[in-house]
């Protein structure tokens, strides 16, 4: 599509090296195409995902970094042929930036499984310019892959649902693993299985939190409403455990057991991974094929099912516990979220503080 005029420069914070140590950072605004809107970013999530793109972690860095994609804005303009937002709308953006609207993936609403899906930081559109997530003061985006806020949801609150909510609530959704009465078991207790607590009580299902941190287990019981606490480490609480869990999400990307987890499943059960460990898990598979078990797979969730999602935790009352954090303190949150210190989600309040130096 056609293009508008090139704007002003944008500012933002970027990772030069896989030091991963953030610095301020200004780019050229990208071009804004008629079918795109422009909006300004105040609130950005920090999320595990963040931390080991600027470290490197995955090998697949493309310095300068500016990472973030758990955006929340305002819309400040909109391209003449921009039919779904206008000025002063409140809108999101996850990880999605692009994808090819015309492959199978594409046509059932999975654009995030596309296979020229465009990362909203560290990748590029096939034009080759270069995407910078939300730590920076604005964002231009297809308005494709923005959704809308809904009313009265706070914004700071908002923001980790774009990556943490539907992370969790598109595979729980896709499996079944949302009927009242279920079991679901949550393998870690961070920035994502906090929400999957939340979303599963409000399906109605029993929840069980399986944590290696003791000290959780008067969050996710009284701050959450799990209805019981496994620490991962007790032999017993394991074993007592054992073949009653329909469902187990796994959002860890620490050291993984698989066959432990396993263990847990009912016959037919599931486990769905959404944590990527660093060190690849071996899979026992005589575990499954005893119990006709599975496990699975899932990355954030299609642009449809994330509108859904907010909308369901907008309904429910569903918002992730926060931290907030100026634009000055990010590389102390990273430092802390690397070692577990956070209850449950970094937030960066970057409209009130991108300027800073």
């Amino acid at each position: 599509m056609e293009e508008q005029k090139q704007e002003e420069d944008v500012v933002g914070w970027a990772a030069r090296d896989t030091s991963g140590v953030l610095f301020p950072f200004t780019f050229p605004k990208r071009a804004m195409k008629s079918d795109e809107i422009t909006l300004k970013v105040l609130y950005c999530g920090i999320c595990h995902t963040d931390l080991s793109v600027i470290k490197n972690e995955w090998g697949n860095a493309i310095y300068p970094v500016v990472p973030g994609h758990e955006v929340v804005g305002v819309v400040i303009e909109a391209g003449r042929a921009a039919q779904r937002f206008k000025s002063g709308d409140k809108v999101g953006v996850g990880y999605l930036a692009g994808a090819c609207f015309s492959c199978d993936s594409c046509g059932v609403g999975d654009e995030n499984y596309c296979a020229e899906f465009v990362c909203s930081f560290n990748s590029s559109h096939p034009d080759g310019t270069k995407t910078f997530g939300g730590f920076a003061g604005s964002m231009v985006i297809s308005e494709r892959f923005a959704v809308k806020i809904p009313e009265m949801m706070p914004l700071d609150k908002a923001a980790p649902l774009m990556c943490a909510g539907i992370t969790v609530y598109a595979p729980m959704k896709r499996h079944g693993l949302d009927q009242p009465g279920l079991h679901l078991g949550v393998f870690g207790l961070g920035g994502l299985g906090h929400l999957a607590v939340k979303f599963a009580k409000s399906f109605g299902m029993r929840v069980t939190v399986i944590s290696s941190t003791p000290d959780k287990e008067k969050g996710a019981i009284e701050a959450f409403g799990a209805d019981s606490f496994i620490v991962s480490s007790n032999e017993e609480q394991m074993k007592a455990a054992r073949g009653t869990m329909d469902g187990i999400i796994s959002t860890s990307s620490g050291a993984l057991s698989l066959g432990t987890l396993i263990t847990l499943l009912r016959v037919y059960g599931k486990l769905i991974l959404v944590g990527s460990p660093n060190k690849p898990p071996e899979l026992p598979t005589y575990g499954l094929i005893s119990g006709g078990k599975s496990v699975a797979g899932s990355m954030i969730g299609g642009l449809k099912e994330t509108q859904e999602m907010l909308d369901f935790a907008a309904e429910h009352h569903i918002l992730p516990m926060v931290e907030v954090v100026g634009m000055n303190d990010v590389n102390d949150a990273m430092q802390r979220l690397s070692r577990g210190d956070v209850r449950y989600r970094f937030v960066i309040d970057v409209a009130n503080t991108i300027c800073a130096t």
